[in-house]
């Protein structure tokens, strides 16, 4: 490959961020020809094409989405750069890339990395949210140094991850008001047959409730299932279904969406984990944030 010329990248960059070429130009106060040229060379030095049109925009190919992501770090690195040199080795930032996967409550994922921003040296938090193959990928691409899940990375992985426990907690069943005041009475047989709003079969949630739910021959009826915990949260204060929470984030739920807490299941225990490419934890914003971690998740 010819040597990556960081003018043309940065071109490139600045039109994926602008959303189109006229922006880019206005705002690097060069012609609309002369940035097409340069993102061009740029597209042959890596013989891929990073933009395609979409009606009167461009948008990112797969290639383009990745190069966007290095230049993002780069340039940051340059700015950090320019700093530290002129204000002196203070001004350096540690950065932490966090994976978080999507079906972690936000309220967990928060205090999770609470301790991080409480250090004494500054440091940059990146969090990229996503399905735990993609971020798992990225860990072993150097992209991330840790993520965060609800189930530990499968051994039939093809590159070397270590799953570090941060701890577990119970499941609390929650409702819309008056149907949670309802299904409260009799539980937990009540919530056989009942409106059920439920994560997807492919979560460790929903494997976890899958067993309870065995364990206590409880039917539910199943009226959607989620990908997304946000919604599934706000279709329950509708009053479409009973909704399970972890018992960690039970507060966020009752005081966001108003929910009556219909009944605990204790024994139906979900699992964090912090998952590095290293058996030792190297990173001193990991470090304190899973050590502080393993004492939070209780109930």
């Amino acid at each position: 490959m010819d040597s990556l010329n960081y003018h043309h990248l940065r071109y490139f960059w600045t039109v994926a961020k602008e959303g189109s070429i006229s922006r880019a130009a206005a705002k690097l106060h060069i012609s609309q020809p002369a940035i097409s040229e340069q993102i061009r060379e740029l597209e042959m030095v890596f013989k891929e094409k990073l933009f395609r049109r979409e009606g009167r925009g461009l948008t990112l190919t797969d290639a383009g989405k990745t190069a966007f992501s290095y230049a993002q770090q780069i340039f940051a690195l340059g700015q950090e750069l320019s700093s530290v040199i002129t204000q002196g080795p203070s001004a350096m930032h540690v950065r932490l890339h966090v994976g978080v996967m999507d079906s972690l409550p936000k309220l967990v994922t928060n205090e999770i990395l609470s301790p991080v921003f409480a250090l004494p040296q500054t440091v940059h938090v990146i969090c990229r949210e996503g399905k735990l193959p993609d971020l798992l990928a990225q860990l072993a691409a150097h992209r991330l140094d840790v993520v965060l899940s609800d189930e530990s990375a499968s051994s039939t992985t093809n590159f070397k991850t270590f799953s570090h426990s941060l701890g577990e907690t119970g499941t609390v069943f929650c409702a819309e008001k008056k149907l949670g005041l309802r299904l409260r009475r009799g539980f937990p047989e009540s919530l056989h047959g009942a409106p059920a709003l439920l994560p997807t079969e492919n979560t460790a949630l929903r494997r976890a409730l899958n067993t309870w739910f065995h364990e206590h021959q409880i039917e539910p009826r199943v009226v959607a299932e989620f990908d997304d915990p946000a919604l599934m949260k706000t279709m329950a204060a509708d009053g479409r279904g009973y909704i399970a929470v972890p018992a960690v984030s039970l507060a966020e739920a009752v005081s966001c969406y108003n929910y009556q807490v219909v009944g605990r299941a204790d024994s139906c225990r979900i699992r964090f984990y912090a998952i590095t490419g290293k058996r030792m934890i190297e990173h001193p914003a990991v470090q304190q944030m899973t050590q502080d971690a393993r004492g939070m998740f209780h109930g």
